[in-house]
């Protein structure tokens, strides 16, 4: 870059940072957050392990309660199990819908799982809890969705609640203070390509 360009460049990103800094002191608000992961895209629970991981960096006790997926072996568990002293996690589902075949089965297994979630939200001790794929058990009504949105709207104020899962309610989002949508661009899976150890568990 000539030296005329440099400046302009530089004057530019003054500018920028001024802008930049301004919006960052206006937000003076802390709270716990309710966030939702939906969308047909992948990446909806990996992004909330991502994210737990970041808050056991910082010390948080954190639980996980599932609501679909049984007690297969992932690698996000097998890894977290050693931050044991700071994870609660709790595999609450029989499988997919199309694997037990039985609708009271997976209610009476999403209603455990609320159960559980719902101790966990009364734990101080707790700072984010993860329900991984509460959105299905709310897609396929198996759970009061009236309740569970209103249950997590009144959970305590520090409290940080991620929710993933494909075909979020509207009246979740709706209660939500950062809902992301994955968008289903590309899957190895229509290739032929299955399921590997690393990637998809």
């Amino acid at each position: 870059m000539t030296q005329d360009e440099e400046a302009r460049h530089r004057a530019k990103m003054i500018k920028r940072k001024e802008v930049q800094d301004r919006e960052v002191a206006s937000k003076t608000v802390e709270k716990g957050l309710l966030i939702v992961h939906t969308g047909p895209g992948k990446g909806k629970s990996t992004a909330a392990f991502g994210l737990m991981l970041r808050a056991l960096g910082r010390g948080f006790h954190v639980g996980v309660v599932q609501f679909i997926k049984g007690a297969w072996e992932t690698g996000e568990r097998l890894a977290l199990d050693r931050f044991s002293d700071q994870v609660e996690w709790h595999t609450m589902g029989e499988g997919f819908t199309w694997e037990t075949q039985d609708r009271s089965r997976d209610v009476a297994a999403a209603e455990r799982a609320w159960a559980k979630a719902k101790e966990l939200m009364a734990r101080e001790d707790i700072r984010l809890l993860v329900l991984d794929e509460l959105n299905i058990a709310l897609r396929y009504e198996y759970l009061p969705l009236a309740e569970v949105v209103e249950t997590l709207r009144r959970r305590r104020s520090d409290l940080h609640v991620v929710v993933t899962g494909r075909n979020a309610k509207p009246e979740l989002i709706e209660a939500s203070d950062l809902v992301t949508e994955m968008t289903l661009v590309k899957h190895h899976f229509a290739a032929g390509v299955k399921a590997q150890e690393g990637v998809e568990f």
